[in-house]
């Protein structure tokens, strides 16, 4: 017989209480914690890759003494990560005595269910809204539509959706209903108090030197941060790790700082944070930052962990390419005094070596990505083609940063997913813009240019040809909306219910 693999113990708040499970694997899934573990059913196993929605749950925060509400999908989460976290249910939110929530309510009242098995996710993800919101108060129909387009539903249809969404902030709100955010608050404070151990199977540094010193201590531990792929390797590829690394809880890394030249990211920060300050300095990037993944995957994914991760159809990278981003990479050097942290930074197109792999020393690990801050004179635009709108992976992405000055090409940096074993930066392409003249017969050329650069594969997602011939598509509309054609853009386009 094998031998039972280690595990840990494990806290975090439910219902205001703190709960204790004991011998939690390193790489055991929060939904497997939740309704093997604790038998908490109403979350549900849906996909078991963060894509339907089913298993959304809410994780609670304290940031600066308030607490924060974030829906994530609890398969692909890994157990640990949620340490020192309050954790919220579809159990948890109606009052003791039975009387439902408004996210809840409001579903029933908007006839929102029909099957029923995607419900909990949808009230989950409702609930998350509804505190954001001080009460669900003012949330139009765009908004609803970015908040749930992580829950997909199959048979109710998403109009009676939206209308609950829209309709729980003027339902009562039950006394027993109401989250004690001062009191939660308090009680997070106190499982914080219990210092990690130094060496257990599941590691979770609070500082960035802690976190470096580990990565030398374990070089073969595998490296997570918010797992909304590495989660995957474990539910559908069934892989197992004995010592597991998180990033997340370095605090030095869970910030995004702000130079004159240069934005500066750290690893820990979400996709969603992420993003948003990335929209703060470039309005233009809002569609975009919404079309990747749904929100609980940007809840809990990180904008460091998508570029460490390196898949040749992450978003981020050729936005980020195309953006001249550069990371910084640290790892923990050994000196007299004791040791000291010692770093180099590089281009990001300069990270990856191939298919999933990059320069990184064992005993480094991808810290910050510096994006510089916009100037005013370049046209930048980035694309995404995918089979859905909303939740979808890329089957092509192409990001455009151009100056043009005097009718010519002044500066030009492109950056291609989808296209190549790596996300690429499409030099031949530039070179073929840069210093000519900013009209057609250059587009033209260098839209062939563009598609006899990279030799992509066929798969489920799209045929090689598709995507060689989008790209240069891609390119040629960048040049039509240059010239003032914004009506062939999705973005100008409003949901039905709008329009109606």
């Amino acid at each position: 017989m094998n031998a039972k693999k280690p595990g840990q113990t494990l806290r975090f708040l439910r219902r205001g209480e703190a709960v204790t499970v004991h011998d939690v694997a390193p790489d055991r899934t929060l939904l497997d914690l939740l309704r093997e573990d604790l038998h908490l059913s109403a979350t549900k196993e849906g996909c078991g890759e963060g894509d339907c929605g089913a298993c959304t749950v809410v994780l609670g925060e304290a940031v600066d003494g308030r607490l924060t509400y974030k829906a994530i999908n609890s398969c692909i989460r890994l157990a640990h990560s949620v340490d020192g976290m309050a954790v919220y249910t579809a159990e948890d939110i109606a009052s003791p005595s039975g009387e439902l929530h408004p996210a809840q309510e409001a579903m029933v009242r908007c006839h929102g269910s029909q099957c029923g098995f995607c419900t909990p996710g949808f009230v989950m993800s409702l609930f998350g809204l509804y505190q954001n919101t001080g009460g669900g108060q003012g949330i139009t129909r765009e908004q609803a539509q970015a908040d749930l387009s992580g829950n997909l539903c199959r048979c109710t249809g998403y109009r009676p959706i939206l209308d609950a969404a829209q309709q729980m902030g003027a339902l009562p709100l039950p006394a027993g209903c109401t989250v004690d955010e001062a009191a939660t608050v308090a009680a997070l404070r106190e499982l914080k108090k219990k210092k990690p151990a130094a060496d257990t199977p599941y590691l979770r540094p609070t500082s960035l030197s802690d976190l470096l010193q580990a990565r030398a201590a374990h070089p073969q531990a595998q490296v997570v941060a918010g797992t909304t792929d590495v989660g995957l390797w474990v539910t559908k590829m069934h892989k197992r790790f004995p010592q597991i690394l998180d990033v997340t809880a370095a605090r030095e890394l869970q910030r995004v700082e702000t130079y004159p030249h240069h934005i500066a990211i750290g690893a820990a920060v979400t996709l969603t944070d992420a993003f948003a300050a990335l929209v703060k300095e470039r309005p233009h990037l809002q569609t975009f930052s919404q079309r990747f993944a749904g929100l609980p995957v940007r809840n809990s994914g990180t904008l460091g962990g998508n570029v460490a991760n390196g898949s040749p159809i992450g978003d981020s990278m050729p936005l980020l390419i195309a953006l001249g981003a550069s990371v910084v990479l640290m790892r923990w050097k050994k000196t007299k005094a004791g040791g000291e942290i010692a770093h180099r930074e590089l281009r990001l197109e300069d990270l990856y070596t191939g298919y999933r792999t990059n320069v990184m020393r064992p005993d480094e690990l991808l810290c910050w990505i510096k994006v510089p801050r916009p100037t005013g004179h370049a046209l930048e635009k980035v694309y995404k083609i995918s089979k859905r709108f909303d939740d979808d992976i890329s089957a092509v992405c192409l990001a455009i940063q151009m100056t043009v000055k005097a009718g010519v090409v002044q500066q030009v940096s492109i950056g291609a997913g989808g296209v190549a074993a790596t996300p690429a930066r499409a030099r031949q392409t530039e070179a073929a813009l840069l210093g000519q003249a900013w009209n057609e017969d250059t587009v033209m050329a260098a839209t062939a240019a563009l598609r006899a650069e990279f030799q992509p594969i066929s798969d489920m997602r799209a045929s090689a040809a598709y995507r060689q011939t989008v790209q240069g598509n891609l390119l040629r509309r960048f040049w039509l909306e240059s010239q003032g054609q914004q009506a062939i853009n999705l973005e100008s386009l409003k949901t039905l219910e709008a329009l109606s």
